[in-house]
């Protein structure tokens, strides 16, 4: 059988700096588990653009369709504010999700003990975090027609539409359940049923797939601005929370926060099965691209090198090496080694990028 396929789009700021790293564990993995990925790199974001003056060239569209999944760093920079809206980096990525039908987009936010002291919220109640926000990736408000800045009279006028299908809603309830069949059995759905009519059509399509076919998962709902207030009281009484694309991207960062550093935080945009039987896949950090300290060897790798666990979990079916991968992470953090970004305590000393990364590999060495 062939090698799996991964495609790597460092891109920009500091992504090239997190993604070195993680190919420091993926050649690990090839020298010491039998597992070696055909890896391919192309350019994505600001990157793209200088290369090609498209923020996503066809040539590297063609090739993410191709592979078995696509890991990303981050895209964008001030330098890139200039251009037009069509050709920011951004749209480089959002183009990958749109175009690969990336609809479940999941992000964990799990509080390593090592570091529950480093939250802003207190000890109890961040200790032991472990939830899981699914947000709709594909429509929503990102997506939706009309949109634009037009001229109503005498003035402007900024439209975006919110809309949502009974089968987009139904398909990312699916992804939801799903998931939480594999770990507490709890769903939270939220949304804005109270004022959005989207978000009628929302709740009753998560509850008629509920009572279809997963009557055995927990179901609450609840409205995403309590949602977000609940986040911050007590985030443990969650387990996965579904909701859409805007709710998911304004909850999922607030969410990141419990765990005290964006640069801690993997994502996964899943979407529908290929021939092979893998999902349609791309992994990415929370974080962005950090200009202000690319290039300086301050960057948190932990956000990336867990998004490829996330890809050996939901990818490659590779469970249990993505638990040793997690567990070497913790096994750092319980150890002291600390980026900058987690220094919190007086006295402490930060290492640098590459060498968190040697530290998680020679932590992945002693596992075995």
């Amino acid at each position: 059988m062939s090698n799996p396929s991964l495609l790597i789009l460092p891109g920009d700021g500091i992504g090239p700096e997190v993604m070195a790293e993680v190919r420091k564990v993926i050649d690990w993995y090839g020298a010491n588990r039998d597992l070696t990925f055909d890896v391919s790199e192309d350019l994505v974001g600001g990157a793209a653009y200088d290369a090609h003056g498209t923020p996503l060239h066809d040539d590297t569209m063609a090739k993410a369709q191709e592979v078995d999944a696509v890991l990303l760093g981050a895209v964008g920079g001030p330098k890139y504010d200039v251009l037009d809206f069509s050709v920011k980096p951004e749209r480089g990525l959002l183009r990958l999700r749109k175009e690969m039908d990336l609809f479940s987009n999941l992000r964990p936010a799990q509080c390593f003990d090592a570091l529950a002291d480093f939250s802003s919220l207190k000890k109890d109640v961040v200790a032991g975090l472990d939830i899981m926000i699914v947000r709709e990736l594909t429509s929503g408000i990102y997506f939706g027609e009309p949109r634009g800045i037009f001229e109503e009279g005498n003035e402007r006028v900024g439209i975006n539409t919110q809309r949502y299908t009974e089968s987009e809603i139904a398909r990312v309830a699916r992804s939801a359940f799903e998931l939480a069949r594999k770990r507490g059995n709890k769903v939270c759905s939220m949304e804005k049923a109270n004022v959005m009519e989207s978000g009628i059509l929302w709740r009753d399509v998560v509850t008629e797939i509920h009572q279809a076919e997963y009557a055995d998962v927990e179901l609450s709902h609840m409205y995403a601005d309590a949602g977000a207030m609940q986040l911050c009281r007590w985030p443990k009484q969650f387990d996965v929370i579904v909701t859409d694309n805007l709710f998911g991207d304004l909850l999922s960062d607030a969410a990141a926060m419990l765990t005290g550093s964006l640069g801690m935080l993997p994502s996964a945009s899943l979407g529908a099965p290929m021939a092979n039987g893998r999902p349609k896949a791309l992994y990415e950090p929370v974080h962005g691209s950090a200009p202000d300290i690319a290039g300086q060897g301050k960057a948190n790798p932990i956000a990336c090198v867990l998004s490829f666990a996330m890809a050996l979990r939901y990818s490659f079916d590779q469970g249990a090496e993505a638990d040793r991968l997690e567990a070497a992470v913790e096994k750092v953090l319980a150890d002291g080694a600390r980026t900058a970004d987690l220094l919190g305590e007086e006295g402490a000393s930060a290492i640098s990028t590459s060498q968190m990364g040697d530290a998680i590999v020679a932590a992945l060495t002693a596992s075995l």
